[in-house]
């Protein structure tokens, strides 16, 4: 494994998971252009419902991935079609309550954040129209991270790319063409979600290279297995919902400084989730590499991949605060062309400059642990993270107000990634105790 063959693995898989940050980025884009603010806030607080409901389960990507790239690795055609359809069952099941349980999820996300009466009106038209995709973009996670599991890139990436150029032109279409503003996005944003699930499903069904031939229902329901699949899957949902109780609390208490900071601070949240998503597709192949490795018991592969980690998040977080530095401006206005909203954003816009220096290990080796089904200090790491940002938020907020809020942000992120790199050391003494000579630090 080289540089070469990482970024192969990494750059198809870092175009395809974009997919989820350049959503609300485009539909926050678009309904920038328009002339009130409270567009982008509804936009918003409606995504941001979307993200709580949809990061809660996030784990059904990233744990398929990692089943599956383990039996890639260990060249289990069986194992691999189980690894889809154990999590697959689940997300229809979570999909079809979020529908039945539409009305007291919104209600319940206001009065967490209790917007302006013109935000709150804007948030309930998106989230209304996106809730009925909900069985689909949970399906679509699943199928996203078995198609990565198993190393289908090209698959996956045409998938994503398909997704995003549908939302962008519908878009594009629904809100100034038909004039359906915040309703056009959210419509724009469920029919590219409804189209990726067929084609994903169509592209599992076609090209497996097994004919992906249904296990019995006893394989499929073997008590050890989906034991497995849960206790993973708990803890990336504990993790979860560390990560929505940072971004709650930090929505919320932004909302508390009026619509405008509430707008100033979306646009610069979403070129965030970008960055975080830029790092997630090193994170991705660092996750199939290291589940390879642990399927085939290779140690050779788990070094170099620990290595490769760390060597390309930290020139990712130079390449991406350098990039964004020099054009923080030209990019900024594609969010918005109101003159004083771009200057408020403008005013806390350095803040993420810093954001991948303190993201980039956490971000990047939280792959390696995915990857080796090790989720549990992933897991502590959030816990840790979280607590470090609600005592320095509560302590700095009611002096330098949003720009408390931000500084922060960055130390939870930066705790993030100092929490789980203390865990590394054991990660390898677990998965190689018999070996006797030690890993590199």
């Amino acid at each position: 494994m080289n540089h070469r063959a990482y970024l192969a693995l990494a750059i198809p898989l870092t175009i395809s998971t974009m997919t989820t940050p350049l959503l609300g980025a485009v539909d926050t884009a678009v309904v920038g252009q328009l002339a009130n603010p409270a567009y982008i806030g509804g936009v918003a607080v409606g995504s941001l419902i979307f993200s709580t409901l949809y990061w809660l389960f996030g784990f059904l990507r990233v744990s398929t991935s990692a089943f599956a790239a383990q039996a890639n690795g260990a060249q289990n055609e069986e194992q691999g079609v189980l690894a889809f359809l154990r999590p697959f069952f689940v997300a229809i099941i979570v999909g079809l309550c979020f529908i039945a349980l539409q009305w007291p999820i919104i209600q319940s996300a206001f009065l967490v954040i209790s917007p302006d009466a013109d935000v709150r009106q804007f948030a309930a038209d998106y989230f209304h129209i996106r809730i009925w995709g909900a069985p689909f973009t949970l399906m679509n996670y699943v199928i996203l991270g078995w198609l990565m599991g198993m190393a289908k890139m090209k698959e996956a990436l045409s998938l994503q790319i398909l997704i995003n150029v549908m939302n962008m032109a519908l878009a594009f279409l629904l809100v100034h063409v038909f004039t359906f503003a915040v309703k056009g996005v959210a419509a724009a944003t469920l029919i590219s979600e409804l189209t990726a699930f067929m084609l994903g499903a169509w592209i599992i069904m076609k090209h497996s290279s097994s004919g992906f031939r249904l296990p019995s229902v006893k394989k499929i329901m073997d008590t050890q297995a989906v034991q497995k699949m849960f206790q993973v899957n708990k803890d990336l949902f504990i993790r979860t919902i560390c990560l929505l109780v940072v971004i709650n609390m930090f929505t919320a208490k932004g909302a508390s400084f009026g619509t405008e900071l509430l707008a100033a601070n979306a646009i610069l949240f979403q070129i965030h989730y970008i960055m975080a998503y830029l790092f997630d597709g090193f994170a991705n192949a660092s996750s199939i590499l290291v589940g390879r490795s642990v399927g085939a018991n290779d140690r050779t592969l788990y070094e170099r991949t620990l290595t490769l980690s760390r060597q390309w998040a930290l020139v990712m977080a130079c390449v991406i605060a350098a990039v964004y530095f020099l054009l923080k401006e030209p990019i900024l206005s594609l969010f918005t062309n109101l003159p004083q909203l771009l200057d408020v954003t403008l005013g806390y816009s350095n803040w993420l400059v810093l954001y991948p220096f303190a993201a980039c290990f956490g971000l990047v080796i939280y792959g390696v642990f995915t990857g080796a089904t090790e989720i549990a200090p992933v897991r502590n790491s959030m816990l840790f993270a979280m607590i470090l940002f609600i005592v320095v938020q509560m302590a700095v907020t009611p002096i330098w107000h949003n720009h408390g809020l931000w500084f922060a942000f960055i130390i939870y992120t930066a705790g993030r990634s100092g929490f789980l790199m203390m865990y590394k050391s054991r990660l390898d003494q677990k998965l190689f105790a018999n070996d006797q000579h030690p890993l590199p630090s």
